[in-house]
């Protein structure tokens, strides 16, 4: 295997590629060794389960498990695994970590939301993990694809994401057996044969310096344990040394009296051979989020700049200790191997003020460079050109698509570093701004409805947030666009609770913005779940509050909203007077679309209530405001009513005439398209958490 395909980390998977997505191993990746765990496992998939014996159908698809330290090769193994087999799954390759670098297990949710979206399957933004985990195995139904689920914590994990489907393959891989799940036998492995352990290191130190003095080569194979982290480290280091033999080194890894494992010994003697500012760069490459690192965040770390720090991640990835990933930007990956022993160093030897420091730098840059990316895409507003124009230009994008770009590959990170940051409690000013700027960096490039269940994740942390610090204008709006989530994904109960939370902490806040919509959210809740009497009754205390704030465009739709629920109700002598305040009222705001819905809405209830006529006068009055307004699709709609109501009334030509009119606007589907539901008097806007960078 090439220097990229060796585990040194015991992942394996570029860091472009921990959110999962079909795809094949890299073009050309030579593997070297373990071939006697390749047959077993190739092998193992043929072979008869429980299930088979028995004479069942298999329920379920075939786990393959392989078990090592981190550092022994593992996932670079169920890699090659993976590209071996992979003309026996046409319907791809799909990847995940289940373990976060600092060792703390992925939420099963967040794993198969990321899964389903590689599968482009929707993602219901919120939805629990049992609700996730059946929609995945939906998804993967009737398919035969491969997934890689990488350093498992333990079987709860697998088990929770196994396909339904026998014609699928799960390869796991973690530390050790995964008692739970049945019919697996793992493959645990330990250190390369010595033959291609010496091919290893003569991959860094050529030929030559091997074949010269074998038996030293041999012995630092040896030192080294057959692990391939210790091995490349040793690799490197001998690679950046032309004139010491390979007996140098082994010298002086048999001198060192500390304990450690082999990678540990070997990374001992490469850290202290780097320079004071480059061994407190490596080390602070422990704060970076997720594992993951760009010349930006390591720049932000170290308090250098941008061009420094991308030299510096050059010569670390050239020692080993970093790996370069394939990506349009770049990016490097901190092994997992390596994390525990830098985050070690920095406890030992930097004061706990400078990595504070350190990560508020990082954090800092992060908002700024969200900033940047979602300005970009403002070309028509002087602010943010204004605002541009002062950022360095190492801050600043070339073009909105290299800012999309940007954001796509980090956004790992990015979700990553605002889950650490609120984790920390030390730093929630800066916390709340990098939330607020990622939420509006998504909206940007990406779109409310695409983002959900990002946006999701961080109204969470933003409501985290807000509880920890009692800020109770944030919590109200954290709560409010959680649940305008939740009501989007059908889960209206829990985005009633979420309202009436909303309201008690917009009244708290006496935030009056918060409290109208968040009571005007809970009559649209209460409509949704059809108990028309309370959703009337939210909707007039929501009026009350707009009237006696003088908001006359928010209350003539309000009326709108009441008398909707009146016309569920049946109660149309009630939705008449309600639209007729509501007519009242966009025509003296001077709204012409709105004044045109509502005579439509209008002209429907009373024909609802028996009155044909005078449902075909509002009706005639209203297409002359929807012309005013422009609105083609509305004018056919009520062109089309106009023309049932004319044939009720015993006038078929005209009724004729209108309909053709209506199809001659929008073509032959007219009738099809137009709009049977009550009008609903316009959708409430989501907030954000603040309302500057």
């Amino acid at each position: 295997m090439t220097d990229q395909a060796v585990d040194t980390d015991g992942t394996g998977v570029p860091a472009n590629e921990r959110r999962p997505a079909a795809a094949s191993a890299p073009a050309g990746c030579q593997f070297l060794g373990r071939a006697r765990e390749l047959k077993e496992l190739r092998l193992d998939i043929e072979r008869a389960g429980l299930d088979t014996l028995s004479g069942r159908k298999a329920p379920r698809a075939r786990v393959l498990l392989i078990a090592g330290k981190p550092g022994s090769g593992r996932t670079a193994l169920a890699e090659e695994l993976a590209r071996q087999v992979a003309e026996r799954y046409p319907d791809g390759l799909l990847r995940a970590r289940l373990t976060e670098p600092d060792g703390t297990p992925v939420p099963t949710e967040r794993t198969a939301c990321d899964l389903l979206t590689a599968l482009e399957r929707p993602t219901p933004p919120g939805a629990c993990a049992d609700d996730l985990a059946a929609a995945l195995r939906a998804a993967l139904s009737g398919r035969r694809a491969l997934l890689l689920l990488d350093d498992a914590a333990d079987a709860e994990q697998v088990d929770a994401l196994l396909p339904d489907t026998p014609g699928c393959l799960v390869v796991a891989v973690s530390r050790g057996p995964l008692t739970g799940i049945a019919d697996v036998r793992p493959c645990i492995l330990g250190g390369l044969d010595t033959k291609s352990a010496l091919d290893l290191l003569g991959r860094f130190t050529g030929s030559v310096r091997i074949t010269v003095d074998p038996l030293a080569a041999e012995g630092l194979v040896e030192l080294c344990e057959g692990q391939p982290a210790a091995l490349v480290l040793a690799g490197r280091w001998l690679a950046a040394r032309p004139k010491s033999a390979v007996a140098d080194l082994a010298r002086q890894l048999r001198t060192d009296d500390e304990e450690g494992s082999a990678h540990v010994r070997v990374f001992r003697l490469v850290y202290v051979s780097l320079s004071g500012s480059a061994a407190r760069t490596l080390r602070l490459l422990s704060l970076a989020p997720a594992g993951s690192v760009d010349p930006q965040t390591a720049s932000a770390l170290a308090g250098c700049s941008v061009e420094a720090a991308h030299r510096a991640l050059d010569d670390f990835a050239a020692l080993g200790l970093v790996r370069a990933v394939g990506s349009p930007l770049p990016q490097y990956e901190v092994p997992g191997w390596l994390l525990p022993l830098l985050s070690a160093l920095t406890a030992s030897q930097d004061r706990p003020a400078e990595l504070q420091l350190a990560r508020a730098r990082m954090l800092e840059r992060t908002v700024r460079l969200l900033v940047s990316c979602r300005a970009i895409t403002e070309t028509d507003s002087s602010p943010a050109q204004e605002k541009l124009a002062g950022m360095p230009r190492a801050l600043r994008f070339p073009t909105p698509r290299a800012a999309a770009d940007w954001l796509r590959v980090r956004l790992p990170a990015l979700l990553a570093a605002a889950r650490l940051a609120v984790a920390d409690g030390e730093l929630d000013t800066l916390a709340r701004r990098l939330m607020a700027a990622l939420a509006r960096a998504l909206a940007a490039h990406v779109g409310t409805r695409a983002a959900a269940p990002e946006l999701y994740g961080i109204h969470r942390l933003v409501l985290d947030v807000a509880e920890r610090r009692g800020l109770h204008r944030e919590k109200a709006a954290a709560l409010l666009n959680l649940a305008d989530l939740d009501a989007r994904t059908g889960r209206t109960a829990d985005a009633l609770a979420r309202y009436r939370a909303a309201l008690d902490a917009g009244r708290a806040a006496n935030d009056p913005y918060a409290t109208g919509r968040a009571m005007e959210s809970v009559g649209g809740a209460y409509q949704e779940l059809e108990d028309y009497d309370r959703a009337a009754d939210w909707y007039g205390r929501a009026l009350a509050q707009r009237l006696a704030r003088g908001e006359r465009a928010d209350a003539a739709r309000l009326y709108g909203r009441i008398a909707t629920a009146h016309t569920y109700a049946g109660r149309y002598g009630e939705a008449l007077r309600n639209w007729s305040s509501a007519v009242t009222g966009h025509r003296r705001n001077g709204d012409t679309a709105g004044l045109a819905r509502a005579l439509s809405e209008l002209a429907r209830v009373q024909e609802y209530a028996g009155r044909p006529e005078e449902s075909l006068r509002t009706c005639q009055e209203a297409v002359e405001w929807a012309r005013r307004a422009e609105d083609t699709r509305l004018q056919a709609a009520l062109r089309l009513r106009l023309a049932d109501t004319l044939e009720r009334l015993g006038d078929p030509a005209a009724a004729r005439l209108h309909r053709g009119t209506a199809e001659r606007m929008l073509g032959d589907e007219a009738a099809e398209e137009a709009p049977t539901k009550p009008y609903d008097a316009g959708t409430c806007e989501i907030r954000s958490v603040s309302t500057k960078d």
